[in-house]
């Protein structure tokens, strides 16, 4: 295979076949979480959890047109100290579809999946982790409810200053439907990441696509909302940065192709005084997928001393 193949389609040298893993991540991945559904708004809302209630919570939310398994051989690192909760996004993963899609929404359903799955219970406020896209509710959270928070850390979530050029949202009609693929081995060969780049962990990426994918007449498809981004206002995200009510962190890759220098000095110097950067070495955007055990080091690093004694 060439780049240009590995970059497109970084499975299909795998034929279907699971990659070969280390023993650290089988051994995270058989620390199965706890599954449910949590309803948001008129919607089913996946939630995995591990670790015990009463200990001080922690949540990861993910990016877009991912699930909540792209933390489940990450979450289980942490699983000992905190109460530990992943969840997919209305038209991600295992959650319903909806018919309209906002910030106020996804707000709602991160909080929400919060509660039940006991992360308020401890009297040590929990810490919010979004990677990528689920940075963007995770700014608003830190706005509307950063006194419930003892921290906030945004994993390569780019913003761009007011007056950078903005995406432009996507039409109802240039959304397409999903494609059926007859196996599971022909889809998992068309899965690729966004932005594309290179899997140097294959048993990762074939561990997140397996869980990318739901069985429907004819064969198999992708399981997130195909129109979602049409029917998807963001809101301008660059006002937020100052206002967030809690500590506030970035984590970023530095092979990351949305992360360059100008951006990251541009939220480091936006967000409240005193905002830790971290860059994750050797790590394009999946920050966490691209190099996992950096990541929980890091992590592990600031949830243990960087959130000040007056936040707890």
């Amino acid at each position: 295979m060439t780049d240009s193949d590995d970059l497109k389609a970084p499975l299909a040298r795998y034929g279907g076949e699971r990659p070969p893993a280390p023993a650290w991540f089988d051994a995270a991945i058989a620390q199965a979480p706890a599954r449910r559904f949590v309803e948001v708004e008129g919607a089913a809302i996946e939630s995995l959890s591990w670790g015990e209630r009463g200990k001080p919570g922690l949540l990861f939310l993910h990016g877009n047109g991912a699930h909540a398994d792209w933390w489940s051989f990450i979450a289980p690192f942490f699983a000992a100290d905190y109460r530990v909760a992943a969840m997919s996004w209305a038209g991600m993963g295992g959650s319903a579809h909806r018919e309209r899609y906002s910030v106020d929404s996804f707000i709602a359903e991160a909080m929400t999946v919060a509660e039940a799955e006991g992360l308020f219970d401890s009297e040590v406020k929990p810490v919010f982790v979004g990677h990528s896209f689920g940075g963007y509710p995770l700014m608003n959270i830190g706005v509307r409810h950063g006194d419930r928070l003892r921290g906030a850390v945004m994993v390569d979530t780019p913003v761009h200053a007011p007056d950078k050029p903005r995406h432009k949202r996507t039409r109802m009609e240039d959304a397409k439907p999903h494609r059926v693929y007859p196996t599971l081995a022909e889809a998992l060969t068309r899965f690729r990441f966004a932005p594309e780049q290179p899997s140097i962990t294959p048993y990762i990426t074939d561990f997140i696509a397996q869980r990318s994918l739901r069985e429907v007449e004819g064969g198999w498809t992708w399981k997130f909302d195909p129109v979602l981004w049409a029917k998807f206002e963001m809101g301008e995200s660059a006002p937020l940065l100052p206002r967030i009510a809690c500590p506030f962190a970035l984590i970023w890759g530095d092979r990351s192709l949305l992360m360059p220098a100008e951006v990251t000095d541009y939220i480091l110097a936006s967000a409240p005084a005193g905002s830790p950067g971290i860059v994750i070495p050797d790590a394009a955007h999946h920050v966490m997928i691209d190099q996992p055990l950096a990541f929980v080091s890091a992590l592990r690093a600031l949830l243990a001393g960087w959130v000040p004694a007056s936040s707890r």
